[in-house]
């Protein structure tokens, strides 16, 4: 009898062993198969496949998860659901006229090139107020969501529902009881930063409230890539609110949280604000299958200020790479000066090569992204990428703590683009985004200050200060490059 089991053990352990070695070959060439049919960016895909090779169960494994073909074929899922894009017949060009045909050729240049990449349309007699930080921020849009009326429509991408978050629910509750039409979308990775999850505790007091891509087990980890990144706040259809601020504790840096977070927020006012409950709109039609139209989340919106603005959305569906797209159009039209600030600075080839040719041109390229930053792997990497922009004329600073996550990007005089985007590869080719492209030179005065003020407080980096990093640093940063196409 022992004879028997010690001859079989081998076996089954031999066939088990087999079956593996079948299931690594079909699933390792099924994954290289699709990476060279398939995959766009060369150097994502060059690791891809040197993963797959060296490793070939978790390398196919980790890209049938992780790889941006699943995630694409989902987002056309999801914008198909919805019908087709909004988009209104196209505007007269020049949108914008000046006496100087230099800058008249510019502006309009770049207006007709946003105009067409996006699925809006510019639109004139807006207001765009930035808010800094917290303290600016979440007294306004609470005082607003005190005063509606009619309906609030609120996407956030992290929502706490303790402290600040607690406000705010508490508003949108009262605002339900006293007949406020109120909408809530929290991408469903959001939800996850926090407990008790703020869904639960919205839904509890009767508030509709869905999860963007509420998916679990194993259909998470196929979905977890794609993320609603949008902060969008639309009171009544006519006072709104974006930028970069998630609703958390952390914002509100006058009480010392744990984790303090500087960033930047905008409330808008005007014809644009239309272009913002529609990105909405869309996006609770997706995920609870509700139609909102008519004058309750449209009404007439009259001018109220001097912005030229225009909404872009960027997502793995049909908007997939609008924003690098956008980036590279607006970089490509500056003149006299760009200044960035993000707090995730990974661009992709074509915005490093668009950042090298404006300073080669002459313009004055400025950097600010944190010096400590709450990715720290995201941080080392981006050090591998200074150099060259450094040698090209480039100039980096970073930002000393709090982390800093605004996102700034001024061009010249008059255009600025503000919103949810990150520089990174996440921001720029997987997740839901939501931007403001604006042109007003008051507004950008008033942007370059605050960068300017960000500027006054950050520290110059070097090609010196890099190569005098300890050989530690060099190769932990070097190893984090690897890793740039999975940020």
């Amino acid at each position: 009898m022992l004879a028997q089991m010690s001859t079989a053990l081998p076996l089954a352990l031999s066939w088990e062993m087999n079956a593996l070695s079948v299931l690594t070959i079909l699933l390792s060439m099924a994954a290289l198969f699709h990476l060279l049919t398939h995959h766009r960016d060369h150097r994502s895909a060059a690791f891809w496949v040197a993963l797959v090779v060296l490793s070939p169960l978790a390398g196919a494994v980790l890209y049938g998860l992780m790889g941006i073909n699943f995630v694409r074929r989902r987002g056309r899922h999801y914008r198909g659901g919805i019908g087709p894009a909004y988009r209104d017949p196209p505007p007269a060009c020049p949108l914008f006229i000046h006496n100087e045909p230099v800058i008249s050729e510019r502006d309009c240049g770049l207006a007709v090139t946003l105009d067409r990449i996006s699925r809006f349309h510019f639109s004139s007699g807006n207001a765009v107020v930035p808010l800094v930080n917290g303290e600016e921020a979440m007294p306004a849009m609470l005082e607003a969501i005190r005063a509606a009326r009619s309906s609030i429509t609120l996407a956030s991408y992290i929502f706490e529902a303790h402290q600040i978050g607690a406000e705010f629910i508490a508003e949108l509750v009262a605002a339900k009881e006293r007949g406020v039409q109120v909408r809530v979308i929290v991408d469903d990775a959001g939800t996850r930063y926090s407990w008790p999850p703020v869904t639960r505790e919205l839904r509890r007091c009767g508030v509709p409230v869905r999860r963007f891509m509420p998916n679990h087990f194993v259909l998470r980890l196929l979905t977890m890539n794609l993320r609603n990144h949008k902060k969008i706040l639309v009171i009544d259809g006519s006072t709104a609110f974006t930028g970069g601020m998630n609703i958390r504790e952390g914002n509100m840096i006058s009480r010392n949280p744990p984790h303090p977070v500087r960033d930047l927020h905008f409330r808008v006012t005007g014809p644009v604000v239309a272009q913002m409950q529609r990105v909405f709109v869309e996006d609770w039609a997706f995920c609870a299958g509700e139609p909102l139209e008519g004058t309750l989340w449209f009404p007439e919106l009259p001018p109220t200020g001097s912005t030229h603005a225009l909404g872009i959305v960027d997502g793995p569906d049909e908007d997939l790479e609008v924003m690098p797209v956008a980036l590279f159009a607006a970089l490509n039209a500056a003149r006299r000066q760009v200044s960035i600030c993000t707090p995730y600075f990974l661009p992709p080839p074509i915005l490093m090569a668009a950042l090298k040719l404006c300073a080669t041109r002459g313009v004055a390229v400025t950097i600010i992204t944190p010096a400590k930053n709450n990715i720290p792997l995201v941080s080392w990497a981006a050090r591998t990428l200074y150099p060259e922009l450094l040698h090209a004329g480039c100039r980096i600073y970073e930002s000393p703590p709090p982390f800093d996550h605004s996102k700034i990007l001024l061009i010249d005089d008059a255009w600025s683009c503000v919103g949810s985007t990150n520089w990174d590869p996440r921001s720029l080719r997987l997740n839901f985004e939501f931007n403001l492209a604006c042109y007003d030179v008051a507004l950008a005065a008033r942007l370059q200050a605050i960068f300017n003020q960000k500027l006054a407080e950050a520290a110059e980096v070097t090609v010196s200060s890099l190569e005098a990093a300890p050989l530690f640093h060099r190769l932990r940063d070097g190893f984090a490059r690897l890793f740039i196409p999975l940020m």
